[in-house]
């Protein structure tokens, strides 16, 4: 029998977490040699036999049902992200029975909109698969990195975190980054687990960064909406913003990521320098 090894350590790191007490366990269910709740307690929350859990947490390819999938996950207090890793991982062949996946494109109406928020000021990029940075404005790339001067195969966000001294320079929050960086990944891992360019990343990152191999191990996933961000850069200084992510139209697995700041605030002021620095060396670089 075949056995799934992310469905393993993620049930097990998943059950690991929660707090006996919370259950009202702590001073009845004795010593402990782990943390976490045992499994036995954990199907009973679920409402699933002992013998039936333990097969699943074993990585056993069980096909189970959408209802026992879902008791596990509120039995395991799983939020929607991780509830949907979970699907996703329980159920690696639907995953493979998707249709082949094409090389993504931007669309048209995308690159305007990213031209429109460029002579906003805001910097803005596109994210695919496996963080692959399929476009970005001028602001962002003056911002974060040009990514349209890397090789096609390093235009990667995940490989600019975690392999480009930079990455650590700029973001004074760099493990928080990171760490949410390889989150936002595990989801990816999880919805394609035959990309074997996913796989070629994954190996890549882990025999490079000791980082990434431990946060890997962690199986945390994390799907990012929005939130603020602190910066060091080596021109403006230090500035903060606010991002937004928005899935973009025809490709649900596309994600623009738009950064702003306050009107009138200095951390705005410092993005429109970027933005108009980073216009007038275009246009040098365009009349050369």
């Amino acid at each position: 029998m075949t056995h799934n090894a992310d469905l393993k350590e993620f049930l097990r790191s998943r059950r690991a977490r929660l707090r006996p007490e919370e259950f009202g366990l702590g001073d009845t269910a004795g010593a402990r040699r782990v943390p976490g709740l045992r499994r036995e307690e954990l199907a009973a929350l679920a409402g699933v036999s002992v013998d039936y859990y333990v097969r699943l947490e074993q990585g056993r390819n069980l096909n189970p049902s959408s209802t026992v999938l879902d008791a596990i996950a509120r039995a395991l207090r799983l939020d929607d992200t991780e509830r949907a890793h979970l699907f996703d991982l329980a159920r690696p062949r639907e995953a493979r029975r998707r249709p082949p996946r094409r090389p993504q494109r931007v669309a048209p109406a995308t690159y305007q909109l990213l031209e429109t928020l460029d002579a906003a000021g805001a910097p803005a990029f596109i994210v695919g698969r496996r963080m692959d940075v399929l476009a970005i404005n001028h602001a962002a790339r003056a911002l974060i990195c040009d990514f349209n001067a890397l090789p096609a195969r390093e235009r990667n966000y995940a490989r600019f975190i975690f392999l480009d001294e930079n990455a650590r320079d700029l973001h004074p929050d760099w493990a928080v980054i990171a760490a949410e960086t390889v989150a936002t990944l595990r989801v990816d891992a999880g919805r394609h687990p035959d990309d074997p360019d996913l796989s070629a990343l994954v190996g890549e990152l882990s025999v490079r960064s000791e980082e990434f191999r431990r946060w890997w191990a962690d199986h945390q996933v994390l799907a990012r909406t929005s939130g603020t961000k602190r910066f060091r850069h080596p021109v403006v200084g230090a500035l903060t913003i606010t991002y937004q992510a928005l899935t973009m139209p025809g490709d649900a697995e596309q994600t623009m990521f738009v950064y702003t700041a306050p009107a009138g605030s200095p951390d705005q002021h410092a993005l429109r320098l970027l933005q108009s620095g980073a216009e007038t060396f275009s246009k040098a670089s365009s009349a050369s």
